[in-house]
């Protein structure tokens, strides 16, 4: 019997990276895992397929979460299909490039690429748990759990629209786990260092990967399935008195 077994787990932009890593984790514990998409459904089959194949169970779903309309729809076909919903992975963000030297530097940014990026991390996640919220209230349990990033406690690189965006979903994480402890529902938080390889890091230097690991006390970068176990944790009654809180998975970089 997995950890997850019965349980029904949603992991937003799962079909690929970090979200397609925590959720084949969620289904070799026997969890019923909603691969969430934006545009790649043969990504995301794929990862259905994978999570089947180790064991749990798993459906594809498209949704651009930064629809409100479009998350509803989709927070009700799961309800209807699988009748409950136990646990939340907010991992969807809006496409970043992690590029050093491409980056916008302070007085070249508008408040729109700042508003881009809030949208992509913080109003999807407010979307999501508004939809979710009334079922976790009904159930008198939950857990979720929202990715942000090691650049909130030290911006090695001032990715500023980026990481404003990540800071807030910490603000707004510890906000609602005020306000939803008492219906047995617990809101943390996962903040990864650089993970790679990923879509977004792809143009990361090996000269700032030789700088990162030099100052990392475990000597390397992390991998996608690095970020799937400490999720797992928060989401498990391992962590049942944990609320509010953010576990930096970075091999103790920030530290």
């Amino acid at each position: 019997m997995g950890k997850f077994s019965g349980k029904v787990v949603l992991v937003t932009g799962s079909s690929r990276g970090i979200g397609a890593a925590i959720a084949l984790e969620f289904a070799k514990e026997g969890a019923f895992v909603i691969v969430n998409y934006l545009k790649n459904v043969e990504a995301a089959e794929k990862i259905v397929s994978a999570c089947i194949e180790v064991g749990g169970d798993a459906w594809a779903i498209q949704a651009d979460v930064t629809s409100e309309e479009a998350v509803h729809s989709m927070i009700e076909q799961i309800v209807l299909e699988a009748g409950r919903l136990d646990v939340v992975v907010n991992n969807a963000f809006k496409p970043y490039v992690f590029d050093p030297e491409q980056r916008k530097m302070a007085w070249q940014l508008t408040w729109e690429d700042y508003q881009g990026q809030i949208d992509g991390a913080v109003r999807s996640t407010h979307y999501i748990c508004q939809a979710v919220l009334p079922i976790m209230k009904k159930q008198s349990s939950g857990s979720i759990v929202n990715i942000i990033s090691n650049l909130v406690e030290r911006p090695l690189v001032p990715y500023h629209e980026y990481n404003t965006a990540k800071t807030a979903l910490m603000g707004y994480t510890r906000n609602l786990a005020v306000e939803l402890g008492p219906f047995g529902i617990r809101v943390n938080c996962v903040a990864p260092g650089l993970v790679y390889p990923t879509d977004a890091s792809k143009k990361t230097k090996e000269s700032l990967k030789e700088l990162i690991i030099s100052q990392t006390p475990l000597r390397r970068i992390a991998k996608p399935e690095d970020i799937a176990g400490p999720v797992l944790f928060l989401s498990s009654d391992w962590s049942e008195f944990m609320t509010g809180q953010t576990l930096f998975v970075d091999g103790g970089f920030v530290m």
